[in-house]
Formats: C-alpha cells, sequence, structure tokens
C-alpha cells in the first residue's frame, strides 16, 4: 500500500516462445492487460514505456508470477492445439468507449475456428456500417490472441490487415483450422 492506504498498482511482464514468435505478456491485479506480438528487445521496451505511462507503475519483469502463471499456462496450451477458449481474467483499462465495446463482442460471440467480417461485428454492436470503426478497435486490440482480433476478416473473402503482420494473422487462422496451413 502506498503512503494513502492505497493499493499500488502492479504490472509484471514475461515473454512467451510460441510458433509466431516471441509474445510478451503483461498483467496487473486485475488481469492480463497486454499481449504484444514480436517482443524483441526494441519492441519489449516500447511496451514497457507505454505500460508504465498508462498505468502508472513501472513493470517488472516477473515470468514466475501468479499474476501470470495461468496466462502463460493458458497460452501455452492455446499454441500446442490444447486450448480453444481463453478462461483468464482481463484488465480492460488500456481501452474504452466503442473499441472496448467491440472486443468485448468479439471476445464472447466470435468462437474458436470461425471468423466474421468487420461490418457485421459493427452490427453487433448496434452500429452497422461502421466497418472502418472496427478495423480501427482491432489495431488497437491490447489484447491479441487472447481477445481474438485475427478471427475477424473481411466480407468479401479477403484476410484484413492484422498489427501482428498477414503472415502471423494466417499462422493463427491455420492454427484454427479455419485456412490451410502455410506450405512454407
Amino acid at each position: 500500500m502506498d503512503s494513502h492506504g492505497q493499493y499500488e498498482q502492479q504490472v509484471v511482464w514475461a515473454v512467451v516462445g510460441t510458433d509466431i514468435g516471441p509474445l510478451m505478456l503483461a498483467a496487473t491485479r486485475d488481469g492480463l492487460v497486454s499481449v504484444v506480438f514480436h517482443a524483441t528487445e526494441g519492441v519489449r521496451d516500447k511496451t514497457l514505456d507505454r505500460l508504465a505511462s498508462r498505468l502508472g507503475a513501472e513493470p517488472v519483469e516477473a515470468p514466475g508470477s501468479p499474476l501470470l502463471a495461468e496466462a502463460i499456462r493458458q497460452v501455452e496450451e492455446y499454441f500446442a492445439g490444447a486450448r480453444r477458449d481463453f478462461e483468464l481474467p482481463l484488465d480492460w483499462s488500456l481501452i474504452s468507449g466503442f473499441n472496448r465495446q467491440v472486443l468485448h463482442e468479439l471476445a464472447s460471440g466470435v468462437p474458436f475456428g470461425t471468423v466474421v467480417g468487420y461490418g457485421d461485428l459493427a452490427g453487433r454492436v448496434g452500429q452497422p456500417g461502421a466497418a472502418q470503426a472496427v478495423g480501427m478497435a482491432m489495431g488497437a486490440n491490447p489484447l491479441p490472441v487472447v481477445v481474438p482480433c485475427h478471427r475477424v476478416v473481411e466480407s468479401d473473402g479477403g484476410i484484413g490487415g492484422f498489427g501482428g503482420g498477414l503472415e502471423t494473422k494466417r499462422k493463427l487462422l491455420a492454427l484454427e483450422g479455419v485456412l490451410p496451413e502455410p506450405l512454407f
């Protein structure tokens, strides 16, 4: 506790090796708060600075932290093909408004092995015609993989964009059986 009797924010992080490269996971007492693709040293440093600024606490590398243990286990199970759904407490404090509403609908309403169009997702949250705004929400997703923005595709059958890169999106969709495994 701080001098005012308030619990100080605690942010812990770790890097997990996956089939799509290193993922950085960060958590607070409220739950998993951030998942970052391609967690090289430079990416980690930028992420840590952003998390410190947004959450008001210096993130601490703590791969053995109880705050991360379940998230690490479930991410590893997902990439091993042994988990279809994440059952984790999530800290939504890095996202708000329309973006949060869209991501909540995505997390609860688009199951493993399925996809949804940007426009369809917009309609589900009562904003038909807001497909472009849904795309922006996907790009702002602080919890990719766990909140599966890779499952959002273009209505014409195109794969759409992806913050982790299109090859990463293809690999995630292949893992879920939506696309065939890449040949090379």
